[in-house]
């Protein structure tokens, strides 16, 4: 198995322990996810906190597909589209390596990218047990901030509850994307935008204040671009409680 590792150049000094990542990875590390890829946090030599995300081996046509460049490997994105969000402004962890097992007949076996430990406490999924009172201003701050990202042309595909990470402080609210693998970046039109906001959780007044905010930021009509996304939140949740329990209470 011949092994490909990228090291941020900020980085660099972590290659020795960084090399040793894939031989230690299934017996040291704390997991903090294990579905089809497997998340661990592990503490660097130097003290550094870093998370390591293994990816599965592809199956074959992907496998096929990323092996011959036809389209990057998500490791490799996850690698590169954090300096990209970064140079706009927008927080997500510093990537460290990008490391890329591959057999001898160069097809792609485990992925692992490296980064910085975020240390964001929260995640949007807690919306869902706020109450009245408790989630306007985080509505208000997200809204502000994914307009920001829509109008540089900034779009993360798989922006759910889970893959924004944010705290408090007596600055405001602050926020990390994780998962940012799946990105588009071109210009990102009303309904493009809107739609992207309509799988959070929690109660159907959060959307309401999020979107729009986020329509008056972008000058859009406020009053068509809730109509807009409460029907596209509708359409979603409905699909999703099809095969899955919901554990808040939705309003549609």
């Amino acid at each position: 198995m011949r092994r490909i590792i990228e090291m941020a150049r900020k980085y660099e000094q972590m290659r020795p322990y960084v090399e040793q990542l894939p031989d230690i990875f299934d017996r040291q590390g704390e997991e903090i996810y294990h579905l089809r890829n497997t998340i661990k946090v592990f503490q660097a030599p130097n003290g550094i906190l870093i998370n390591v995300k293994r990816f599965h081996v592809p199956a074959l046509p992907n496998r096929l597909v990323y092996s011959l460049g036809v389209r990057k490997p998500k490791g490799r994105r996850a690698f590169v589209y954090p300096d990209m969000l970064l140079s706009h402004g927008i927080r997500t962890p510093e990537p460290v390596a990008l490391i890329e097992e591959r057999n001898c007949l160069g097809l792609l076996g485990y992925t692992y990218f490296v980064s910085i430990q975020c240390d964001y406490g929260h995640t949007l999924y807690e919306v869902g047990q706020m109450r009245d009172g408790e989630y306007e201003e985080l509505a208000e701050a997200l809204a502000r901030l994914v307009a920001a990202m829509h109008r540089q042309g900034i779009l993360h595909k798989d922006f759910t509850p889970g893959n924004v990470l944010w705290k408090h402080d007596e600055q405001g609210y602050h926020f990390s994307l994780v998962d940012i693998n799946r990105m588009y970046f071109g210009e990102v039109n009303m309904r493009e935008g809107l739609c992207n906001l309509t799988r959070m959780w929690g109660p159907k007044r959060f959307t309401q204040i999020l979107v729009r905010r986020y329509a008056d930021i972008r000058g859009f009509d406020k009053d068509e671009a809730e109509a807009m996304a409460l029907t596209e939140r509708a359409r979603f949740w409905k699909k999703y409680q099809r095969k899955h329990e919901i554990p808040f209470h939705l309003e549609l």
